[in-house]
């Protein structure tokens, strides 16, 4: 079993896109209840927007993604304090669609960096933002300035 090196990440130095948001041809986002059944209702508004958008052959690369990024928003900021449910918004997904580009970005009300480890194939977690590196054309993070705290973690994919 290999060991796991972690490592914090620094928000990027650029927008949270990396594409002009004005430029947008599409975008939808929905609410993610703070419980892990919320991971397949993403996975479902992934499916059927991609579906309205005519993106169907995305679909896995993008299914993936999005399960990481939502699973990883639910537990490291969500569930992991459940004290701030009240006084915070929930998680949420947001899709955007440019002519040329698919963005994923979810947003969740913690402070803290996302953290990546070295992929250690044998344990049970801790390859999600690995995997995000892998099937996506990009990705990063972004803290949220002002109110509501927290970030704003996407992945960007390139639309044939």
């Amino acid at each position: 079993m290999g060991t796991k090196v972690l490592t914090r990440l620094d928000p990027l130095g650029q927008s949270v896109f990396p594409v002009d948001p004005w430029t947008v041809s599409g975008s939808a986002s929905c609410s993610l209840p703070p419980r892990y059944e919320s991971v397949g209702g993403a996975r479902k508004f992934t499916r059927d927007t991609l579906r309205d958008w005519g993106l169907e052959g995305l679909f896995d690369g993008v299914e993936l993604v999005v399960s990481e990024l939502v699973t990883n928003a639910l537990r490291h900021a969500v569930l992991a304090a459940p004290q701030l449910a009240d006084e915070t918004p929930p998680a949420r997904l947001h899709l955007m669609h440019w002519s040329s580009r698919l963005v994923c970005a979810v947003r969740d009300p913690s402070d803290d960096s996302p953290v990546a480890g070295e992929a250690d194939f044998g344990a049970e977690g801790g390859r999600g933002l690995y995997l995000v590196e892998s099937f996506s054309d990009s990705w990063g993070w972004q803290p949220l300035s002002g109110a509501p705290h927290g970030k704003i973690v996407w992945a960007l994919f390139r639309v044939p």
